[in-house]
């Protein structure tokens, strides 16, 4: 995230700059729906992450205030992450996203179900 508010055209800009990354979404989707989550909990709730991805991710939120991680130094060493104020702030959005996407979902199958063409 730039540092300087200034920097932004757009509050949509900065928006996107904190959340745009490729999983970022997801890491606030299941941190909002679970509270804290260690990482390999998170590895096994988005497959598609590579752990590199995942890690450069969990930073990046962390760095823009959207997740706290919380580190005990322990034999295997433990990490959780939950959400900050901030990130919780995002939750309303999420869930926005989640109705919009699952009706477009529904529309796409219905779409599907009209395109079937039978042949009797």
């Amino acid at each position: 995230m730039k540092t300087c508010p200034d920097a932004y055209h757009c509050p949509v800009e900065a928006t996107i700059d904190i959340v745009g990354g490729k999983h970022k979404v997801l890491i606030l989707w299941h941190l909002s729906k679970h509270g804290v989550l260690r990482f390999g909990e998170l590895q096994r709730l988005m497959p598609q992450a590579t752990p590199k991805m995942l890690t450069q991710q969990l930073r990046e939120l962390e760095a823009d205030g959207m997740l706290h991680r919380e580190l005990y130094h322990q034999v295997p060493p433990k990490t959780e992450y939950s959400l900050t104020e901030r990130g919780r702030s995002f939750t309303p959005v999420l869930n926005a996203m989640c109705v919009w996407g699952g009706s477009v979902l529904k529309e796409m199958s219905a779409e599907a179900g009209r395109k079937v063409v039978r042949k009797d």
